[in-house]
């Protein structure tokens, strides 16, 4: 119990603030660091999920206060995406029985991921456009649910680290109300997914526990640092933690568990570093970020 308390509530407070910040659920990082650890990716998915419940409602709270989301665009990532999670159950029940579940999940993974990487750090190095979201679309948001549900229910993730970058790079949302957007629509659509699951997949309490308890501090504070980090900085730091994530997965691959673990906890260390000395200055911007 001491041993699962040392490790699971400052992964749950260090995921929680992470997904807090870019607006993710959590469960991106949360089920690859799971199947590391060696629980079955039905279990890992099914933990994530509930945590990604608990980051996505604590951390979305934070930014409907500020009033830092889009509404219409919420209600329909949400709708969209509860039915794109049952649209993805019957595949993954089906990878599951056929013992394909770890290869494909973690394949798809990486597709995910380097693509996002990309996307992201390639966003960040474009100039700033004044894109107008006057102009109100259901079409793109309903897609980006439907995309950001079923990749929850198949990888156990919030869907917001596939929902973000699309909305910042597709529908030319800025980043802060991305993250606030996709953060207040997860909560609905992880619930989904979780109660789905949760009928035929038991999960270890305790360690759930723990971790949704690191989850509701967590979220909290990395959503109210977002302030005090301009847009460009936000996209490289995401671009970044989807490149260790996909380099993780690939040593999970090879047999290099430990390797892979280090890479990934030594990333989330630094960005919980910068998120504590933004914190506690409270300046504007990082002096190397110029």
């Amino acid at each position: 119990m001491l041993l699962l308390l040392l490790w699971a509530l400052p992964t749950g407070l260090a995921i929680g603030a992470i997904s807090g910040f870019f607006g993710v659920g959590g469960g991106f990082l949360l089920t690859p660091i799971l199947l590391l650890l060696g629980y079955s990716p039905s279990t890992a998915i099914t933990i994530s999920l509930l945590y990604s419940m608990s980051t996505s409602i604590s951390g979305a709270l934070t930014y409907i206060q500020s009033k830092k989301f889009i509404l219409k665009t919420t209600l329909f990532l949400s709708i969209s995406g509860m039915i794109g999670t049952q649209l993805a159950k019957p595949l993954v029940l089906y990878l599951t029985k056929e013992g394909l579940d770890d290869m494909a999940i973690s394949l798809l993974y990486l597709l995910l991921l380097g693509y996002f990487s990309i996307s992201m750090l390639f966003e960040a190095n474009k100039n700033a456009e004044n894109r107008s979201t006057t102009v109100f679309s259901p079409l793109g948001p309903i897609l980006i649910g439907l995309l950001g549900g079923f990749v929850s229910s198949i990888l156990g993730v919030g869907g917001g680290f596939v929902m973000v970058p699309l909305l910042i790079s597709v529908l030319g949302i800025p980043a802060q109300l991305a993250v606030g957007t996709s953060l207040t629509s997860i909560f609905f659509i992880v619930s989904t997914g979780f109660f789905s699951y949760i009928q035929t997949v038991s999960i270890p309490i305790t360690l759930a526990t723990i971790l949704v308890i690191g989850a509701l501090v967590g979220a909290r504070f990395g959503a109210s640092v977002t302030a005090s980090f301009p847009e460009k900085m936000m996209k490289k730091l995401l671009g970044i933690l989807y490149f260790f994530t996909m380099i993780s997965i690939v040593l999970k691959l090879l047999h290099q568990t430990i390797p892979g673990l280090l890479i990934l906890i030594g990333y989330i260390m630094t960005l919980m570093g910068l998120f504590l000395y933004q914190y506690w200055t409270k300046k504007k911007r990082l002096f190397f970020f110029e």
